[in-house]
């Protein structure tokens, strides 16, 4: 039944606007429990180069536990990933396999690994082997996985196109010489994108397929401070979505420089 007094326009933009605003209110308790946070924010939707800043929880507030740093990430930009947040709340494109777009949304970071045997990382650590891929096969079992072939066979990994090892794959590339999982589409579903991840930028100028890519510096603070007891999260947004969304997300306030 249509009210007997409808809404003139500007009530009705204000109350839609509050019922937007209420439908993403409360997302912030999907991570509550996280008192370490990892945001990378770039200028829009298409940017293929931002800043990282870790943050600390300091009783009902962040603070900043480092500088902001560069980061490339993909080299079409970001689109809305499979993560803790409700998929794309304030527009945007969605993180399909294969478009070269970093995730973006708010993820659980997981394990670390590298080629070495150890590193300096209270995160959980996979030493890479040549054996070691990410199935990025959409509907593969061990689809959006890391895994060993010689464990699970190497017809699993068949058409994967994402050997752990570049070094040894790849003439000496080192980008996975230390890196950690970024959490996004965890459950797998069938084309929302694999194998996101933190790793070694090539250069400053060469944006990623996807992932987030920093100096070898910069992910060695990163390793260094991460905590598995923290719940760490990563955080990866476009300026204005940031902005939009921190007050209900209960982001950190960013500098106005950055």
């Amino acid at each position: 039944m249509s009210p007997r007094f409808p809404l003139r326009p500007a009530l009705l933009a204000a109350a839609l606007a509050l019922a937007a605003a209420a439908a993403h209110a409360g997302e912030a308790e999907h991570w509550k429990d996280a008192r370490q946070m990892v945001v990378v924010v770039v200028d829009g939707w298409n940017a293929g180069h931002g800043t990282l800043q870790p943050f600390v929880r300091e009783g009902d507030h962040w603070a900043s536990a480092g500088a902001p740093a560069p980061v490339t990430i993909g080299r079409n930009g970001a689109a809305w990933g499979l993560g803790l947040n409700a998929a794309h709340p304030a527009g945007g494109p969605v993180k399909r396999e294969g478009d070269n777009r970093s995730p973006a949304g708010v993820f659980r970071i997981g394990e670390a690994f590298g080629y070495a045997p150890r590193l300096d990382t209270a995160m959980p650590y996979r030493a890479l082997g040549a054996s070691d891929w990410c199935v990025d096969v959409s509907g593969a079992p061990d689809y959006n996985r890391i895994v060993d072939a010689r464990v699970v066979g190497e017809a699993a990994v068949k058409g994967a196109t994402e050997p752990m090892r570049r070094d040894l794959h790849f003439h000496g590339d080192q980008r996975y010489r230390m890196g950690f999982v970024i959490e996004h589409n965890a459950q797998q579903a069938p084309g929302g994108g694999s194998c996101i991840f933190g790793h070694l930028w090539k250069s400053p100028h060469d944006a990623t397929a996807g992932c987030t890519a920093m100096t070898p510096d910069t992910m060695r603070r990163l390793l260094g401070w991460l905590k598995p007891e923290e719940h760490p999260v990563f955080v990866l947004l476009p300026r204005a979505a940031y902005a939009a969304l921190r007050a209900d997300w209960r982001l950190p306030a960013l500098d106005a420089s950055r």
